[in-house]
């Protein structure tokens, strides 16, 4: 029998789910539970097609806009993403029950956003121009009110109707470092800018982004598992590559690796984004299990023990599943 080769594996924690993900999750579980099938969820819940498909087969029916929905009594579920203000006015005008999944951190945002209007201030927000949490935060208040700023060219670009009198939030899942540079920017440009009293940037980006940077330069190779719509995974590939990692690969599963890419590899760092089940984590290693003689490390940079409340319609069912 020939013998396999030989692969150290570190494995990035903390990876996977947050607990703003786990929440959408339950939300949709425990609504299907307590209601039956169907329920109906605009946009995907959370950007992974393993999980929205798993959901899909047990009776959730996702929708992009309100009126794809037919007139029913049936729950409609807010992404975790959150939604403009419009789409939950939509809902009582329809006469929709509806559950708002938005992660409190998103919804932290918005109330950053709302608060800095209510104060006069003209508002920045950086983030990826189309993104479900960049519509919804933009959603919040009038058309006009807020401004998109991308990268670091817009910031020096942007001209404030006073420059004393502006502000700026941040998307949720943004690279800690690419924010940085475009904070910096505008902060040279405005002196007087007002920023959120704590970092939009949630806690579970900054973590697996930092324990990314932690194992990048000791690996041939770096693999993040989730999907290619998914914000916070896709910053994690960008943060492998510029910490030194030079094959640094999405996967949504494990029949997603380059295998071709891997030759000579001794040594593999996995991750996962916050939308990725471990589940799949668990999948890419056995993978490279079947191919390879493989020793995993765990390697911890911090850890998490956050929990969020569930909607009150739902707390009972959570309780009697024992969930």
């Amino acid at each position: 029998m020939e013998r396999r080769p030989h692969l150290d594996i570190l494995l990035c924690a903390p990876r996977g789910f947050c607990a703003g993900v786990d929440r959408a999750i339950q939300i949709v579980e425990l609504a299907l539970e307590k209601y039956g099938a169907p329920v109906y969820v605009q946009h995907a819940i959370v950007h992974n097609k393993y999980v929205v498909d798993g959901l899909r087969d047990k009776g959730a029916i996702f929708v992009e806009k309100l009126d794809e929905i037919p007139q029913t009594e049936a729950p409609v579920v807010f992404s975790a993403h959150g939604v403009p203000k419009s789409v939950p006015a939509d809902a009582k005008t329809r006469n929709m029950f509806f559950l708002d999944a938005t992660c409190p951190l998103v919804s932290k945002v918005h109330v950053e956003a709302q608060r800095h209007f209510a104060e006069g201030h003209e508002i920045v927000l950086i983030g990826h121009k189309g993104h479900p949490e960049v519509v919804g935060t933009m959603g919040q208040l009038p058309v006009g009110t807020i401004s998109l700023i991308e990268t670091v060219a817009d910031a020096m670009a942007f001209e404030p109707r006073d420059p004393q009198s502006l502000a700026f939030v941040t998307q949720t899942t943004l690279s800690v470092d690419d924010t940085r540079d475009i904070v910096n920017a505008l902060k040279e440009r405005f002196p007087a800018v007002n920023g959120p009293h704590k970092e939009d940037i949630c806690y579970a980006t900054t973590n697996r982004q930092e324990a990314i940077k932690a194992v990048a330069l000791e690996v041939d190779a770096m693999i993040v598992v989730g999907s290619s719509n998914s914000s916070n995974s896709l910053r994690l590939v960008e943060v492998a590559e510029r910490a030194g990692c030079k094959v640094s690969m999405l996967v949504d599963r494990a029949v997603d690796i380059d295998w071709v890419r891997l030759a000579g590899v001794t040594t593999l760092g996995v991750s996962a984004g916050a939308s990725a089940p471990e589940k799949l984590v668990d999948e890419v290693i056995k993978a490279f299990a079947r191919r390879y003689d493989t020793k995993v490390e765990v390697r911890v940079t911090a850890r998490e023990n956050i929990a969020f409340n569930i909607p009150r319609e739902l707390r009972a069912i959570k309780v009697v599943a024992g969930k």
